[in-house]
Order: C-alpha cells, then sequence, then structure tokens
C-alpha cells in the first residue's frame, strides 16, 4: 500500500487549467483516468487526509504510485480524451458499464451494391444503417419477414446470393415474392437501392406518410376496376400497420429521443435507455457497473452518455436526450453531443407530460434490472472474494492473489507442443491477456522442461518491461504517450498455478529462482485428486471439496486447459491442411482465395472450362491451362476432397493413432498427475 504523500505533486506544479489525469500503479499501469476544469483544485482532492476520501477513493490513491497530467484548450476537449483514454487503458478504477447482454440491430448494408437486411451484433461498420437495438433477435425476424412483402429487399448471404447468380435461379423467397430477386435481374441495382431506402425510411419512423400514399393507390386502383391490385396494396397496408403495432406509440409522430433512467445504491448502479425514433420505442438497452469510486448521479450519467455515443455520429445521435440528472457542468457535454450529430442536441430533465411519464417507465424498468443483478451478482462477489481469501490462507500468502496466471502444456503423442497461460484478475477471466507459446525442439521432448521453458520466457519477459518502466521513472522517457502503458507481459501476478504436480511445480520455482524473482507464489493443482502443490513440499496441501478457494483454482485451471487444447488443435489441423491447388506453381494465397471464393469449391472449379477460369481476377489464359492440368493429375492421384474447402481428408484408419493417446480421444495436457505423467513421453 502506498502513501499519497510519496508521489504528491510540489505546490504550484498542477497547473489551474482543463485538462485530463491519469494514476499509475507501480508497474506504471493506468488505474484511473479522470478530467477536470481545474487540475490544480481536482488533484488537490486526491492529497487530502485518508480518513476524509470515500474508501474507494482511498483504495485507488493508495494503489497508485504516481499521477501525470495533459493540459488541453478546453472542457470539450477534456471530455474527449478523457473518452479516449478510458477505452485505451481500461483503468481498474474508472466506472465502466458493462452489458448484460449482446444486443441485435436491425442493419442494412447499404454500402454494397445489392442492399442486404440482416440481423447484425457487435461493433457497427461504416455505410451500414441501423436500427434498434432489440431485445431479442426474433422480434427483428418477425418485423422483417411483415415488411418484406412491400419492401421486398434482398436478405440472403453472399453466397447464397452469388450461387442463384450463377445459377440464374432465385431462392425460395424470390419465388414466394418475398424478394425482388436482383440476383437474376429481375429488378435494377438502381431500383433495389431505392426499395432499400424505402425499408429505411419505414423504419425511421417515416410511416404515416407511406401508408397515406398507399391508401391512395389503392383507392386509386379500386376506381380503375383493378381489383386484384387493389387487393394486393390493401393486404401490404395491413401488413404495415402490423408491424407497426409491435412498437406503440408513446411520443408525438415526429419526436426522436433517447431516455435514459439511472437506479443505483451505495455499491452499484444500473441504466436503463429507451431509443424512441419517430414516437415509438424502437430499441432498449441496459448497462450495470460497479461504483469503484465516489460518483454522483450526474457523473454516472456522463460516463454512460460518453459509451453510448462515443462512437456514434449523424443522425444516430438523437436531437433530444432525457436524463434523471445533469452532468456537472452541463454545457462541455452538450457541445460534445453536439459535435457527434453535427447539429443542436438537448440535453435536459423532463418536466412533465408524456416524456416524464414514459421516463417513469424506463426508471421502473432500471430498479428492476438493478435488483436482478444483485441477485444474480451479490452471491459471485461474496464468493470470489471468499475464494481468494481461502487460496492465501492455504497458500500462506501475505495477501489474497488478486491476479493469478495459469500455465498448462498440451501436445499430441510429443508433436505440436504448446503452452498456454490465462490470466483471473479478482477472481474474473482477463481475456485480453491470455497468451499461448510454442515449444520446439529439446524441450518440447518433456514436460517438465517445457514448463521450465514457458516459465523462463514469460518472466523474462516481465523483467524486459520492468526495466523499461524503471528507466521511464526516472527521467528516460522510453514510452511515447502514445504507447505510455506497458505491454503484454509487464505486470506480474501474485500467484502462478501450474497444471500437473510436484515435478511441474518445482520447474516453475526453478525458472522463476533462476531470473531472481522471489516474491511471486507458485502452487500446482493435480487433476486426479485435485490436490495443490507447493514447491519443496512432500506432501499436497488438501482443500476441502466444497472450498471456493477450490473450486476458484479449479476453473483457472480448466480454463488454461481449454486454451491449450485449442491452439494445439489449431496447429495440428494447419499440420495436415492440403488442397490440389498448393501443387500448382506460381499459384499464391490471394488467387487460390479468388479460385474457390468464385467457384465456391474444388469439386467445382475441377469441372471448369479453362475460359470459365479465365473469368477470376487475376487469372490468365496460361495459368488458367496449368490450373487445368494440375487438379486433372490430382484427381488420378489423391484421396477425397472436402467439396466445401478444397482440403484433402484423411482416411480414419490413419487418422486414429494420431488423436489417440491412452485411453483419451484429444490432445494431452500435460502436469495431470504421477500415474499420468509416467504415461507420457
Amino acid at each position: 500500500m502506498a502513501d499519497p504523500s510519496s508521489y504528491r505533486p510540489k505546490p504550484g506544479q498542477i497547473p489551474d487549467s482543463p485538462g485530463v489525469y491519469r494514476f499509475r500503479d507501480e508497474h506504471r499501469r493506468v488505474i484511473y483516468v479522470g478530467k477536470a476544469k481545474s487540475l490544480r483544485q481536482r488533484l488537490a482532492n486526491y492529497f487530502q487526509d485518508l480518513a476524509g476520501l470515500h474508501p474507494r477513493t482511498r483504495t485507488m490513491v493508495t494503489t497508485a504510485a504516481s499521477v501525470e497530467w495533459t493540459v488541453v484548450s478546453t472542457e470539450v476537449e477534456a471530455l474527449q480524451l478523457e473518452y479516449s483514454w478510458i477505452k485505451e487503458y481500461d483503468p481498474r478504477f474508472n466506472v465502466k458499464y458493462r452489458d448484460d447482454k449482446s444486443y441485435p440491430y436491425l442493419a442494412v448494408t447499404m454500402n454494397e451494391q445489392f442492399p442486404r437486411v440482416q440481423v447484425m451484433r457487435g461493433q457497427k461498420r461504416k455505410g451500414v444503417r441501423y436500427f434498434g437495438p432489440y431485445g431479442h433477435a426474433w422480434a427483428i425476424r418477425d418485423t422483417v419477414d411483415l415488411l418484406l412483402r412491400v419492401f421486398p429487399v434482398r436478405t440472403c448471404s453472399a453466397g447464397v446470393f452469388k450461387n442463384a447468380e450463377r445459377t440464374g435461379r432465385p431462392c425460395l423467397l424470390g419465388y414466394i415474392g418475398k424478394c425482388s430477386a436482383p440476383c437474376v435481374e429481375r429488378i435494377s441495382a438502381e431500383d433495389h437501392r431505392e426499395l432499400a431506402e424505402a425499408f429505411c425510411d419505414f423504419m425511421a419512423g417515416r410511416t404515416g406518410t407511406y401508408i397515406r400514399r398507399l391508401e391512395r393507390q389503392m383507392t386509386d386502383a379500386a376506381e380503375e376496376m383493378e381489383y386484384e391490385r387493389a387487393a394486393r396494396l390493401r393486404d401490404d397496408i395491413e401488413a404495415l400497420k402490423k408491424a407497426m403495432e409491435k412498437s406503440a406509440v408513446v411520443l408525438a409522430d415526429a419526436t426522436d429521443a433517447d431516455l435514459m433512467a439511472v437506479a443505483e445504491d451505495e455499491l452499484e448502479a444500473a441504466v436503463q435507455i429507451f431509443h424512441v425514433r419517430g414516437g415509438r420505442v424502437r430499441g432498449q438497452r441496459g448497462w450495470v457497473t460497479d461504483k469503484v469510486e465516489a460518483v454522483t448521479t450526474g457523473d454516472l450519467v456522463e460516463h454512460a452518455l460518453q459509451q453510448l455515443y462515443g462512437e456514434e455520429t449523424g443522425d444516430s445521435v438523437p436531437k433530444e436526450v432525457l436524463v434523471p440528472a445533469l452532468p456537472e457542468p452541463v454545457e462541455p457535454v452538450q457541445e460534445w453531443l453536439t459535435t457527434r450529430r453535427g447539429s443542436n442536441v438537448s440535453l435536459r430533465i423532463p418536466q412533465r407530460g408524456d416524456k416524464k411519464a414514459l421516463m417513469e417507465t424506463v426508471q421502473r424498468n432500471a430498479l428492476q434490472a438493478l435488483g436482478l443483478h444483485k441477485t444474480k451478482r451479490a452471491s459471485d462477489l461474496t464468493t470470489r472474494s471468499r475464494a481468494l481469501e481461502e487460496i492465501a490462507e492455504a497458500l500462506e500468502l501475505d495477501s489474497a492473489p488478486l491476479r493469478i496466471e495459469c500455465y498448462d502444456i498440451s501436445h499430441l503423442q510429443g508433436d505440436d507442443v504448446v503452452a498456454s497461460m490465462v490470466v483471473f484478475e479478482d477472481g474474473l477471466q482477463r481475456k485480453s491477456e491470455y497468451r499461448r507459446f510454442q515449444i520446439k525442439g529439446f524441450a518440447g521432448q518433456d514436460d517438465v522442461r517445457s514448463m521450465h521453458e514457458v516459465i523462463t520466457r514469460r518472466f523474462k519477459r516481465y523483467l524486459a518491461e520492468k526495466e523499461k518502466t524503471g528507466e521511464w521513472a526516472d527521467g528516460e522517457n522510453t514510452l511515447t504517450e502514445e504507447d505510455g502503458r506497458p505491454k503484454r507481459f509487464a505486470y506480474p501476478p501474485q500467484l502462478v498455478v501450474v497444471d500437473g504436480g510436484q515435478p511441474q511445480v518445482a520447474a516453475a520455482q526453478k525458472a522463476l529462482d533462476e531470473l531472481g524473482i522471489d516474491d511471486i507464489a507458485v502452487c500446482g493443482l493435480a487433476k486426479r485428486l485435485e490436490e495443490v502443490w507447493l514447491p519443496g513440499d512432500d506432501d499436497p496441501v488438501v482443500l476441502p471439496r466444497t472450498s471456493e478457494g477450490l473450486y476458484l483454482l479449479q476453473r483457472v485451471r480448466d480454463e488454461a486447459h481449454r486454451f491449450a487444447i485449442n491452439y494445439q488443435r489449431t496447429k495440428r489441423a494447419k499440420r495436415f491442411r492440403v488442397s490440389p491447388l498448393d501443387d500448382v506453381p506460381g499459384l499464391g494465397e490471394t488467387r487460390k482465395q479468388a479460385l474457390i471464393k468464385h467457384f465456391g469449391s474444388v469439386k467445382k472449379l475441377r469441372s471448369a472450362t479453362i475460359e470459365q477460369i479465365c473469368e477470376v481476377p487475376g487469372i490468365g489464359r496460361k495459368t488458367a491451362e496449368v490450373i487445368a492440368v494440375a487438379l486433372a493429375e490430382a484427381t488420378l492421384a489423391a484421396p477425397a476432397v472436402n467439396t466445401a474447402t478444397g482440403e484433402i481428408m484423411e482416411d480414419e484408419e490413419e487418422a486414429a493413432p494420431e488423436t489417440t493417446v491412452g485411453s483419451a480421444q484429444e490432445p494431452v495436457s500435460a502436469g495431470s498427475s504421477n500415474e499420468r505423467r509416467g504415461q507420457e513421453p
């Protein structure tokens, strides 16, 4: 635990101007990022008597070992820089909202020649129109199914589209009238794009005008005695109205707004957002966060706005954002939102009328989300803390191991030897810091030597990074502002766990001793009896079967086992991957992929004529002739070929010995028990 006075800036060093500051721990890891209208006044609050600080703020300043700041011109610039650094460094003590699920969007790929309507999740792409988010993917599919009758936009994948284009036959939706079939040129690219734009307009809330136009067309068709056309238009209108009924009108017709509500207690907060477009609720989403610092409701709203609109521009940012409390000060946040949208954005608290009533509904959803989250997570927080305490007590550690790294060796009868490193922080997975290793040559013949090599390689990198950060702290700025955080292996664990028993533990401890590292604990977990082995002990530590500490160690070990085996299988698959195209001289990976993409499989490529092969971009006639000859020769010599990938398949009799070690039908994960180690090469 550090004393804040040891790194407190001297009087007069901190400027009295807007800026962004970063607290770093002893390993130069950024643990907190904040902004301030006056850096001098804001930072002074952190260096007062510890007894007067909020408990979480006190934990942060005692964990930190240094503080630095960057001066900017305006508070808006400070807001933008704070968001960028929080996204880059992922500081441990900042408010971080966690999505309770991955929300699906209804997306229209306007960046393609023939736009496609589909369900999308994850990061948004440029040139794609998004609507939502929705609570469930099936809700999107139900809506699209109703609208395709009126807007028969393409919904098929690129492979299905290309296949229909090649064969000249549309898919089922094309036959039943739910796709305009641009793949077989029933509609031009320009008309299909207009259809997609009409679909987007309807989804954006401009529904009344479109329905009134259809009603006029239906009336005109009836007057002209075109009753079949009038009946089709009538059914189209009913389909549109049915789709509109799925989202009730909650505000005036032209209202575009996002409503945000916050439910909080001393430890956690839940945020709920309703997206209203054209007066209808078009989507809903929710976040939950641990309050790792002393924050007000206005601060929570500001962080939520940063996360919600940090990557959005244009119409994705609505004209109006209704919140339960305004950030302090509100002007920079409002100006930042206006910059994101490109026009004025109103940020306010609703006081009366329909908007206040809807805000109460959003607030009820936030309260329910917080209650549900606490029901699911309350025990998790308790058991994680208890598990770490039990591990510290069993291994006689000075404190709970907040960062645990686990290592496992995996191979297949001595071939393709690999190792995995997984990281758990505060009892939770830290997948961004997982690493994997290749073991080659002499070390790969022995699991114990492999473990020694992996631990040595990992902590050599740690010592190298530690030396760099030491130089940085002494004044030689070897780390630039852009990559100012140490990377990869820079952070040491409090506990190293190896998958195995006494030999693996001894190898890991020997590697640390050779490097002069004496402040990292080591233990091993053997699979057979789930015994915990410590360096130099002849007898294992046996934790109770009901122990939360043992359960956490098992989770860490099993995750390392899974990660190692997946990597080993990937390497083995690459070793056996063979394609007839590999034997074609002068044919690189790019043109191989172009051929497979164009024809769909090696089987179809083999049956193609030279003229058809020449149609592939980058393939000339001479190359096409060489390809045709090579494939013809490969047909006589090669076994069965996977028509989807162009890969040669092994015979089962030859493949079986490759996957059999003892009684296990999977790659071996080393360090299991004394009995298994006796069987392994």
